[in-house]
């Protein structure tokens, strides 16, 4: 055995095995919100369920916000490959993303898509892989308006 597949052999975490996704063999298919198409990258299998990562693309601009809920999750990442979202989050700010930009949310922490624009994309990755989505009321100590982030006003 050469120095590489010792390695290899010795550091591998249980239960997780390398994972290749290609385009080809991994199409969009409906999920958890109507107006975008999901497709999965295949990190739930190849971790064991231990995180997962869909890259997530509209169908139709939103037809409507989401409504506050939170995730039963350890976290969630999203980065912006192209297009726009907007988001309101219980730390009092909305944030508008655009390709280039990315926000991490720890589970449990409340939020509301208010805005996504036709042609947005985006990287989704979460820890674990299964999540749930709670939906909940707006946050009452929130102020109506919310302070505005982005890339003009971080």
């Amino acid at each position: 055995m050469d120095t590489i597949e010792q390695v290899t052999a010795n550091t591998v975490q249980k239960g997780m095995r390398v994972q290749k996704s290609f385009v080809s063999v991994t199409p969009y298919a409906p999920g958890r919100r109507s107006f975008f198409k999901y497709r999965d990258l295949g990190l739930e299998a190849a971790t064991g369920g231990r995180m997962r990562a869909y890259q997530n693309s509209s169908i139709v601009g939103m037809t409507e916000p989401t409504g506050w809920h939170y995730h039963i999750c350890e976290m969630q990442f999203v980065y912006v490959l192209k297009g726009e979202l907007t988001i309101e989050f219980e730390d009092g700010t909305v944030g508008t993303f655009k390709a280039g930009d990315a926000f991490f949310v720890p589970g449990g922490v409340r939020h509301n898509e208010i805005y996504v624009s036709e042609d947005k994309e985006a990287l989704e990755v979460s820890v674990p892989g299964k999540i749930e989505t709670v939906n909940c009321e707006r946050p009452a100590h929130l102020p109506e308006k919310l302070r505005a982030v982005s890339n003009e006003n971080p």
